[in-house]
């Protein structure tokens, strides 16, 4: 399910697919709120029969790292490093994975493409 803007991209082994293409306004910045009165007739929801193998969630200050917007697909190259990180994580190294992505969210690479907010939760399943 989702409603706003960012977007979630997954993988049921079929590669990476956005979930469900992201919300936008009418105006730039503008969207839908779960708190909204007509939340429930925004909201769009999709089902998925396979396991999820991969996932990442993202706000919409990354939607431009993250996807390919002419075609609404997911931009690979953006996602591949932060699976193979995440495949040989372990419960040991979890406080080194969360500073080596805040330095990544707060690089200049990364702040010189966006100015909005940068939020990106990422699973896998192994």
């Amino acid at each position: 399910m989702q409603i706003g803007d960012g977007a979630v991209v997954l993988d049921t082994g079929n590669g990476l697919e956005l979930a469900i293409v992201p919300m936008g306004g009418q105006y730039a910045n503008m969207t839908q709120f779960l708190t909204d009165e007509d939340a429930v007739k925004q909201l769009v929801t999709r089902m998925y029969p396979g396991e999820v193998q991969a996932c990442a969630a993202f706000s919409d200050g990354l939607q431009r790292l993250a996807l390919n917007m002419a075609t609404n697909t997911p931009h690979v190259p953006f996602f591949e490093p932060f699976w193979g990180v995440l495949a040989k994580a372990t419960p040991e190294n979890e406080d080194q994975l969360t500073a080596s992505l805040i330095r990544f969210l707060s690089s200049q690479a990364v702040n010189n493409r966006t100015d909005d907010d940068k939020t990106l939760v990422l699973a896998l399943r192994r």
